[in-house]
């Protein structure tokens, strides 16, 4: 598009691209989004942030950073992060919306079209193409046809679902019925990456030859490039289609057109490696499944995977016979650092005894492979298994290389509450069963990642709250109070069904948020929660639009990662207990040192009555800090 010349746009084609270009199927390309209430929440693209606090409206189809203030609608997202032109933007949207483009300069119109049009033609032609290899198939593809059905155990069914297909032996089969009969062009044949010129005597010739050929598809059902497996000794195995105007490898999934309904329903997309992987799972009736051609996972992959699941839940499936943590990042690639983030629910399935999916399901039912999916592990869960995998931690030098390795894992872990979580999990398994040797491990992992970690903003689980020596005691007493009403107030926001309870002990105990941003949004949520059940959380976004600078410090409390939100249905009175004896022991420890000043500047024999009762108060702020330590304090075994 940056090379063609651009008319002045109509008005009429300018509207309608508006109205039809949704914000969050534009953004989700682009950005990770996830569902709160009525609204969507992401990272910002225009600023680095590691709390999401870019806010996308379908009902207003208008975006808002509360960050750094970055707002507009489809359009001006699109021009502002590919610095862009107006023009340049609406006509890519029109084409991808299907507008009728007009212009302002009618004399123009005709060589706009005929740019535009390319595409459409690439995709006739291939459509073409496809319906030839079908046919080849069935009158002269013996061969493959006995693949598909004794080797693969595919059914007919499964076989036109997928639009599988032969491409005849020939060097210029589908270039003579494409060409010859059909009066395609041949320039237009060889840009849909069907032929190829021949280096020497002129002339051109198929690119699949004697392949069985799997018709790729982009998310609309259209046909935009094939794949070819060799049905003899023929190198490569597999040969897929050159990249072209409508077909660019890293950005395509094998399947997601006919997965995306069902990566709705489940909520969960699985990933695997080959064509026939996807196809077998599929025809087992499991549908939430794309293939990723035999490439690393790259962004744009998993953006366009993710924008039809709202828990951000993705499943790798790879062969267990490359398993191993290199393995499992060159076959993760760019997603990895969306999982370090929290933005994406990455887990990790291995097959037993090293099969891929297609092998597995030969002879099984299909809900074993369903029990497998359901108990696969998280990505960051399986890389610590692959660490400890065959060392025996009793030897020094087994014991030095794990620790240092999960040490490496914990700074490549950029969301704060994952990494607090996952520091207090290593520590468990280096102190070896010994509870007692917990904390240290906790404050060694955390003395060893602090270099390359940033400053945390807040801890879910109050077990989780190591604290570096040198810190001074007030840093402390700050740190356990920012931590504690995070908890609660993300525990209210959450959960509708422990709010009075909450409400409860903090009027029991006369408590109050000491930190301003806490309180602000505390009050916020007084003022609207009531009668408000499920929805809370939507409402008070749609207040933030109101106080953009006041919600900055608030609106990572707005999120929930898995981990957290399994210990808060796990451990509801526990936390709620441990986050106000934490938010109580601040308090407590202020009127402590405030008597023992007291004490400090009264004589003994000249006032001994009022020394008596500073003594007195003193003593009793001590025993409630000493039960509150109590309540304060679970080992990991008691909330786990």
């Amino acid at each position: 598009m940056t090379n063609m010349y651009i008319p002045r746009l109509h008005p009429d084609t300018i509207e309608e691209v508006k109205q039809r270009a949704d914000i969050v199927d534009v953004i989700s390309e682009h950005v990770v989004l996830r569902k709160r209430g009525k609204d969507f929440v992401g990272l910002c693209p225009f600023h680095s942030e590691k709390t999401p606090s870019f806010t996308v409206s379908q009902t207003k189809q208008m975006y808002y950073c509360f960050g750094c203030q970055a707002a507009g609608n489809a359009i001006k997202f699109i021009m502002d992060l590919e610095k862009r032109s107006f023009a340049e933007v609406v006509l890519d949207l029109a084409r991808r919306y299907q507008v009728s483009v007009r212009t302002l300069e009618p004399e123009q119109r005709q060589e706009l079209q005929r740019q535009l049009s390319l595409r459409e033609q690439l995709y006739e032609v291939l459509a073409a193409a496809a319906q030839f290899y079908q046919h080849a198939l069935r009158y002269s593809g013996d061969k493959a046809l006995q693949y598909l059905e004794q080797v693969r155990k595919l059914r007919q069914d499964t076989i036109q679902q997928f639009g599988l297909g032969y491409a005849p032996a020939g060097w210029e089969t589908l270039y003579r019925y494409l060409v010859e009969d059909k009066r395609y062009p041949v320039q237009l044949v060889e840009k849909a990456g069907l032929i190829k010129p021949r280096k020497e005597g002129g002339g051109y010739y198929d690119v699949f030859r004697d392949r069985l050929i799997i018709p790729i598809h982009d998310v609309l059902g259209r046909v935009i490039a094939f794949g070819g497996r060799s049905l003899g000794d023929e190198q490569p195995k597999y040969l897929n289609s050159p990249e072209t105007e409508v077909f660019f490898k890293g950005k395509t999934l094998f399947a997601l057109d006919k997965a995306k309904a069902a990566i709705s329903q489940m909520n969960q997309a699985v990933v695997v490696e080959g064509y026939f992987d996807a196809i077998a799972l599929h025809a087992a009736g499991i549908n939430n499944v794309v293939a990723s051609l035999g490439t690393a996972l790259s962004i744009e992959q998993v953006r366009q995977i993710l924008r039809y699941t709202e828990s951000k839940q993705l499943v790798l499936n790879f062969d267990a016979d490359k398993a191993g943590t290199n393995a499992a990042e060159r076959a993760i690639g760019e997603i990895a650092e969306l999982a370090y983030k929290g933005e994406v629910q990455l887990k990790i399935l291995n097959l037993p005894d090293g099969k891929d999916a297609d092998e597995y399901l030969q002879g099984r039912n299909p809900e074993d492979y369903r029990e497998l999916l359901a108990n696969a592990p998280l990505w960051l869960d399986w890389q610590i298994q692959q660490i400890i995998k065959d060392r025996d931690l009793k030897q020094a030098a087994d014991f030095q290389q794990v620790s240092g390795q999960m040490v490496k894992l914990l700074k490549n872990i950029a969301n704060s509450d994952t990494r607090n979580y996952y520091i207090s999990y290593c520590a468990e398994i280096l102190s070896l069963g010994d509870t007692r040797l917990i904390q240290l491990r906790v404050e060694n992992l955390v003395t060893q990642i602090a270099p390359a970690s940033t400053p945390r903003k807040s801890t879910p689980v109050i077990k989780q709250q190591p604290v570096a020596a040198q810190e001074s005691v007030a840093s402390q007493a700050g740190s356990l109070l920012k931590m504690a009403e995070a908890l609660l107030l993300q525990i209210y926001l959450h959960y509708p069904e422990y709010r009075q309870a909450i409400v409860d002990v903090l009027e029991e105990r006369d408590l109050q948020f000491s930190l301003s941003h806490h309180r602000f949004l505390w009050r916020q949520i007084l003022e609207i929660s009531s009668g408000i059940e499920h929805d809370l959380i939507s409402t008070v976004q749609d207040r933030c639009l109101e106080f953009p600078e006041e919600m900055k410090s608030v609106t990572h409390l707005f999120h929930l990662n898995e981990k957290t939100q399994k210990d808060i249905i796990s451990h509801h009175d526990k936390l709620i207990q441990a986050a106000t004896a934490c938010m109580e022991r601040v308090i407590r420890e202020k009127r402590c040192r405030h008597f023992w000043e007291l004490l400090d500047q009264t004589d003994p024999e000249a006032e001994p009555q009022k020394w008596q009762s500073y003594y007195d108060l003193f003593y009793a702020e001590k025993q409630r800090l000493q039960e509150l330590e109590r309540q304060r304090q679970f080992s990991i075994a008691d909330l786990l």
